[in-house]
């Protein structure tokens, strides 16, 4: 198997899987037990805190651990309005994953003002917008640092201060697709609240973390016992924080990333080469460095798919969240790309365990798929 849709998943790194196999049988301890067996366990939570606050640039105190990117966009967005009930704006963009999106969906349906920020044909923000909209009832303005279909990169820092200085609203950046990939600096900034999920970069499934300024007291996403600092009740799940935290000290070397751009670009410059119906979506001077979304014109995406699928080769159409929506992407939508376009877009997303053998073969498989789409349809 090729797998090129890392923005969807990751493999657990062999050195995550160890770190938890302990915690999977012999130190199964409950973390909240005063007993030697419970707290060898909440070291291992300890320990991992303090490493995913490495990653981000933050403290340990400032790190919530949650189920996920979905959990963490929710409580982020949820504890804004609480904490200002008097407040009835959110502000976001049109191209933000289904976790933000669909909850702002939501407010609006209950009532709330949504303001919906527009990208333009490359997928960039409009930050003048984003000043124009902010008024003393903005709640909550949430923006994410890497979209995960195009991979387009957004100026969150320079959002961040431009709605410190027009507005007492929160600032919730979605770094789920981001984390891993590029740096990650919160601890100089301006931003409130930050989501993460392990299974993004090398970790498991199942555990992610809210970044969480300090300052920012936000309501406890769920009621319970003390755990998390009193901020989300509930045993943790031991072997995945550990997980999270050895994924974390994993991918804070960036250097494996500068191969991974490399591969990325020569699959991308010959498949612009070699098939003359391709275009790229996105800003291809500021996205990640793992992230390819092509477009073939008047083919199917999902045909392409299904004959990469079976060559081996792992892609998707979009984000693997709404696969089952044969509908054009939202995100692609937003960006006014025609129909005949956005209909045979394929997201190509890498890793760091991917080879140019794989590439090369990749290239190969493709070019075959396309001629057969076009052939039979």
């Amino acid at each position: 198997m090729i797998y090129l849709d890392n923005n969807a998943t990751t493999a657990i790194a062999s050195e995550v899987r160890e770190t938890m196999l302990p915690f999977l049988g012999s130190e199964f301890g409950n973390p909240s037990s005063a007993h030697s067996a419970g707290q060898a366990a909440r070291e291992a939570i300890d320990n991992s805190r303090t490493s995913v606050a490495r990653l981000l640039g933050a403290d340990p105190e400032e790190i919530a651990f949650t189920s996920g990117g979905t959990e963490s966009d929710n409580w982020a967005i949820r504890a804004a309005l609480d904490l200002a009930p008097q407040k009835k704006h959110i502000i976001t963009t049109r191209v933000e994953h289904e976790a933000v999106r669909k909850l702002c969906e939501k407010y609006e349906r209950d009532g709330y003002r949504v303001s919906w920020l527009d990208v333009d044909g490359e997928g960039s923000l409009d930050l003048d917008q984003l000043r124009d909209l902010l008024s003393d009832d903005t709640a909550i303005v949430s923006v994410m640092l890497a979209n995960n279909e195009t991979g387009v990169l957004f100026p969150v820092e320079e959002a961040a201060a431009i709605v410190k200085e027009g507005s007492g609203a929160l600032f919730h950046v979605d770094g789920v697709n981001a984390v891993g990939k590029i740096p990650v600096e919160l601890g100089s900034g301006s931003i409130d609240l930050f989501s993460i999920s392990a299974h993004k970069f090398h970790g498991p499934k199942g555990i992610g973390a809210l970044y969480i300024r300090r300052g920012v007291e936000v309501p406890s996403f769920a009621i319970g016992g003390g755990q998390e600092s009193g901020r989300r009740a509930g045993t943790e799940a031991v072997h995945q924080i550990a997980g999270l935290g050895a994924a974390a000290d994993l991918v804070r070397d960036m250097t494996a990333m500068e191969n991974v751009r490399a591969l990325r670009d020569k699959l991308e410059n010959s498949i612009l080469e070699r098939i003359p119906i391709a275009s790229v979506n996105g800003d291809p001077g500021r996205r990640l460095p793992n992230t390819s979304n092509i477009s073939f014109e008047n083919l199917n995406g999902e045909a392409l798919l299904a004959f990469l699928d079976d060559a081996g080769i792992c892609v998707s159409t979009g984000s693997a969240c709404n696969a089952g929506d044969h509908s054009p992407s939202a995100v692609l939508q937003a960006m006014d790309i025609p129909y005949s376009k956005a209909m045979g877009s394929i997201r190509f997303s890498l890793g760091r365990f991917n080879t140019e053998d794989e590439i090369d073969i990749t290239i190969a498989a493709l070019e075959d798929a396309t001629g057969k789409v076009a052939r039979f349809g």
